[in-house]
């Protein structure tokens, strides 16, 4: 299989006009979990959602890589995609990625960020005992057991559940890889929003997410926008991790609005 039909076979690619939307999964996941908003979304512009190296449409037994690798493969994408403008949307931890990604290519190409349902504010208590975990042979599966039923106890979406569960066939060496790369993240950075400050020109970030429905959390980042008002943050009718399975027609209206505004 050639370099090119691998690319093709690890994304989707809808509709036309820009910036186009390049949706980028988190990891140990695919792209599958973009179905209903790339579908949504790509009625109004072009929309691509890719694999991580690894991951998906992508062999799985590569060799060992990082995040630079996959912010390399990302920039790689959008040149052969021909993408002229974007706005990249990250699930949770691979926002670092979309970052580096807006770093490396700058405000005239990537016009904008949403993040959906990040720790954007830094991690929570334990978090980074839970990453450390993730890297141990003794512990990591206890530590993924404990983050699948968090992400789906109460929350009676199927399609969800089908999701969780195709994430637990990856192995101990992805998650481990996830665990160092996240851990590794924050390690140069206290947050999402500092990385993000760090930027020589502010990028139009939108956070759109669910968890948690602490309403101090929300009015932490409110306030923060209030100071950087190239951040703003929308918290969702949903109440799980992935909630573009719970809530698809609003995801997919704030995300073409704040494209649109662009």
């Amino acid at each position: 299989m050639t370099e090119n039909q691998v690319a093709e076979r690890a994304t989707d690619d809808v509709g036309t006009g820009e910036p186009a939307l390049l949706f980028l999964p988190g990891w140990c996941g695919d792209r599958s979990v973009f179905d209903g908003l790339t579908e949504r979304t790509g009625r109004h512009r072009r929309a691509l959602a890719v694999d991580l190296r690894g991951h998906g449409g992508h062999p799985h037994d590569t060799a060992d890589f990082t995040t630079a690798d996959v912010v390399s493969d990302v920039v790689e994408q959008i040149e052969r995609a021909g993408i002229g403008q974007v706005v990249l949307v990250a699930l949770s931890h691979a926002g670092w990625v979309a970052i580096e990604v807006r770093r490396r290519l700058g405000p005239d190409r990537v016009r904008g960020l949403v993040l959906l349902d990040w720790m954007v504010l830094g991690p929570p208590p334990g978090f980074t005992d839970a990453l450390a975990g993730l890297q141990q042979p003794a512990s990591w599966e206890q530590v993924r057991a404990g983050l699948f039923g968090m992400w789906t106890t109460g929350v009676d979406v199927p399609a969800l559940h089908d999701y969780v569960t195709g994430m637990g066939r990856y192995g101990f060496a992805h998650w481990r890889r996830a665990g160092r790369e996240i851990a590794a993240a924050f390690a140069a950075a206290p947050s999402p929003l500092a990385k993000l400050d760090r930027l020589e020109v502010p990028c139009p970030t939108l956070h759109l997410y669910a968890q948690p429905a602490d309403d101090a959390v929300l009015e932490a980042q409110r306030e923060y926008g209030a100071r950087h008002p190239w951040f703003r943050a929308h918290r969702l009718p949903a109440s799980s991790h992935f909630p573009m399975f719970e809530v698809p027609d609003e995801m997919s209206r704030v995300i073409e609005g704040f494209a649109r505004d662009l």
